[in-house]
């Protein structure tokens, strides 16, 4: 007979304070609000092995198109193979996520990983021996199952910090940072391995790590969400406020996509083409040290109004990459003002995440979060078309203005939900109360 919760021990919270017998002094817990999250016990091991197998996700899609590129000489199959995965993830990966929240990450991630690696390689091959054309978009489609890592690491803190809102705050904040990191960190080692020693490296040693930062994860048992055995379940997007939030994901995902396309475009366009990367990961730099600083504060605002107001700071601030490219042209002036708008980012995306928490239903954490990312990667799709096109019709500088429209497009579903009445919280995410203070 199946029982509806674990019987594991669980981790006591860390607004939870330890116990004291005699004489023995209470410790005190770290003022730093980072050091008290990774003193949590499992905390850092699971983080670890969630890194390493999140690493990869910014290494697959440049080594496939480096690779395929090299072999056939085509970048648009490059390009539509990467895109037929793209599309295929944001079917598949709700759809994981369902299974993991149903069943355990550990009892559906390990396999979905490594049927998608299995998928990797027969691409590796289909190339390496001239299969045709058609075999390199069904390999590249079975890498759609995937699991959402970050999803699953965020999953574990809202479940280990459930009494402590702050903490969630903090965590989340420190999982949008990692995220910068891996999507500024993989591309660059995925070039530098296809170029330095042959074609295929970047993938083979891009499954390496997710295989093996999977397995590592995984087998933090201790540290993993309960399942919810439920015969049937709802889709979190019926939940109250989440389809307004997801296009709001969308619209954020387009400002991504777009502004690496145009970048990229612009860079070229000054005969620079190979700094377009490097100017790109100040955004991201920038990104993930604002996410940082986040975390270290205790907002007591509703997060409807945070996210509003973050979302308006990202609106304001991504106009200074048009600004700088139409009034000086010159890379170096928008590498500080790609700088400066990507600090914008992480708070929305650390904020929006946070809202996602308290919407989603009971049990159905990891699936809502999948559906977040999976809003996010169909709106980098947009974007990226939409500043391709503008720049073939328009030019670079005036592209600039895709992203600054896809943030005012944001701005509308945020004063919608800012506007509402929040609903009563869900109980058992962990997530905070309704109303979404994180007040000391």
């Amino acid at each position: 007979m199946q029982q509806d919760h674990d019987t594991r021990p669980r981790p006591r919270p860390t607004g939870t304070a330890p116990e004291t017998t005699g004489t023995t002094p209470e410790r005190r817990p770290p003022r730093n609000p980072y050091r008290r999250l990774f003193a949590v016990p499992g905390a850092r091991a699971f983080t670890l092995g969630n890194l390493v197998a999140r690493l990869p996700v910014g290494m697959f899609s440049i080594s496939a198109v480096m690779m395929i590129a090299g072999a056939r000489g085509s970048y648009a199959l490059a390009g539509a193979v990467t895109a037929t995965g793209l599309a295929t993830m944001a079917v598949v990966a709700p759809w994981i996520a369902r299974l993991v929240d149903r069943y355990g990450q550990a009892r559906i991630a390990v396999p979905a990983t490594l049927f998608a690696a299995l998928g990797s390689l027969a691409l590796l091959l289909c190339v390496r021996y001239g299969a045709p054309d058609w075999t390199l978009f069904a390999a590249y489609a079975a890498t759609a199952t995937t699991p959402n890592t970050g999803g699953m690491s965020r999953a574990r803190w809202a479940y280990l910090l459930r009494d402590d809102p702050g903490a969630v705050h903090t965590a989340n904040s420190f999982e949008q940072a990692a995220d910068e990191l891996c999507f500024m960190l993989g591309p660059v080692l995925a070039a530098f391995l296809c170029g330095t020693l042959f074609p295929e490296a970047g993938t083979l040693v891009g499954v390496v790590l997710l295989v093996t930062g999977v397995l590592l994860f995984a087998a933090q048992r201790s540290t993993e969400p309960p399942v919810h055995h439920r015969p049937r379940m709802k889709s979190p997007l019926r939940a109250h406020g989440m389809p307004t939030l997801l296009v709001g994901f969308v619209a954020t995902g387009a400002v991504f996509g777009s502004m690496e396309v145009v970048t990229v475009a612009f860079a070229d366009a000054r005969g620079h083409q190979a700094a377009g990367g490097a100017v790109l990961a100040l955004q991201a730099a920038g990104s993930g040290a604002a996410g940082l600083l986040y975390g270290t504060l205790r907002p007591a605002a509703r997060a409807e109004r945070r996210f509003l107001l973050c979302v308006a700071g990202m609106s304001v601030l991504m106009t200074l990459p048009l600004l700088a490219a139409a009034l000086s042209g010159s890379l170096v002036v928008l590498a500080g003002a790609l700088l400066c708008a990507g600090m914008a980012t992480a708070p929305t995306m650390v904020t929006g995440m946070t809202l996602v928490q308290r919407r989603t239903p009971e049990g159905q954490l990891n699936e809502g979060m999948t559906l977040a990312v999976t809003g996010i990667l169909g709106g980098i799709a947009c974007g990226a078309a939409a500043g391709g096109r503008l720049v073939e019709h328009a030019g670079p500088t005036a592209a600039y203005a895709v992203p600054v429209a896809a943030a005012a497009c944001a701005l509308l579903p945020a004063l919608y939900g800012a506007l509402r009445t929040p609903p009563p919280a869900a109980k058992g995410n962990g997530s905070g109360s309704a109303e979404g203070g994180l007040a000391p």
